[in-house]
């Protein structure tokens, strides 16, 4: 985080937090907010009462959106939060940050708890760069426990629409494109992969749940235990659940790539992962190879990672 400044008490923003969002934490009081800029994102800030040290994130939606499309976000990853905790995400060990409030007059902020945890991006670091190897394993069993439990409460008696996934790979590829990463003739070759995977039946065999969307390491808090603390659901959608994993596979295969130099250690970690997330269904085996076969694609998602075929 960074230190910006103090909160001006002539700042809308102030009275909002003061009289809506602070009694809901048990603060009252003339508050003194200290604002800090988070890192992860351009438009999350943290504020800190200096006086009772209570902390909430301000998520502001209004940046480079029109303001229907602003107030939609904002709107749908509240209820998106909501909804996820009322099917019991509001306690151990899994727990999805609790919305207090938005205001669509303040730029459509929508204003949440702040929560305390460790990145799951500090500890792929850890144990890259200071050998934590252990403690990175126990988390990702956490994690695929999470994952797990969040897509099989929310199966749905529809199959995966894998053109979706298709058409969402074509977007990123556009963007890449479009930045100069990806030329003519790679990204010809990087459709005709896409059609190869399109063609496959086990892409499209599984029931839709709803998954997380942006599993990123800095999206993923842990605590002691099996301790998982999840934030961000705005891009929560119904999918393959194996689109979760293989964003969590792929943000490990760039972590190793970047701070090792080599993507290959990165993969008794996944293996693990995607391991730990089959024990939960009766047939584990059959649940391990199902996933494996579509996890290749989904990582390609990730578009620090090429697509393998």
């Amino acid at each position: 985080m960074k230190y910006l400044a103090h909160l001006h008490r002539n700042d809308p923003l102030y009275g909002y937090l003061r009289y809506d969002i602070l009694p809901q934490v048990g603060v009252h009081g003339t508050p003194d907010f200290r604002v800090y800029k988070i890192k992860a994102s351009n438009n999350v800030y943290l504020y800190e009462d200096s006086h009772s040290q209570a902390r909430v994130i301000g998520k502001f939606f209004r940046t480079n959106r029109s303001p229907q499309s602003a107030f939609h976000h904002m709107e749908q990853e509240f209820h998106n939060l909501n909804n996820m905790r009322g099917m019991g995400f509001c306690r151990y060990p899994h727990y999805i940050a609790c919305p207090l409030g938005y205001n669509v007059n303040l730029n459509c902020v929508l204003v949440e708890e702040f929560c305390y945890g460790t990145p799951l991006h500090d500890l792929i670091v850890n144990a890259i760069q200071r050998e934590a190897r252990e403690i990175l394993f126990q988390k990702l069993t956490a994690l695929a426990y999470f994952l797990a439990t969040m897509h099989n409460r929310t199966v749905v008696n529809t199959r995966v629409e894998f053109g979706r996934a298709c058409s969402y790979f074509d977007k990123i590829l556009k963007q890449l494109k479009k930045r100069g990463y990806v030329g003519k003739g790679e990204s010809q070759e990087f459709y005709r992969l896409k059609d190869r995977w399109r063609e496959k039946g086990c892409m499209w065999e599984d029931q839709q749940v709803l998954v997380h969307g942006d599993v990123t390491p800095t999206n993923i808090l842990f605590g002691d235990g099996l301790w998982v603390i999840v934030v961000d659901l705005e891009r929560m959608k119904l999918a393959d659940r194996v689109f979760d994993l293989g964003s969590v596979a792929g943000e490990l295969k760039h972590f190793f790539m970047q701070y090792a130099g080599n993507k290959v250690l990165a993969e008794p970690f996944i293996g693990h992962f995607l391991w730990e997330y089959a024990c939960h269904f009766p047939d584990c085996h059959s649940a391990f190879a199902s996933i494996t076969r579509r996890v290749p694609f989904y990582m390609s998602l990730n578009p620090s990672l090429p697509l393998s075929g």
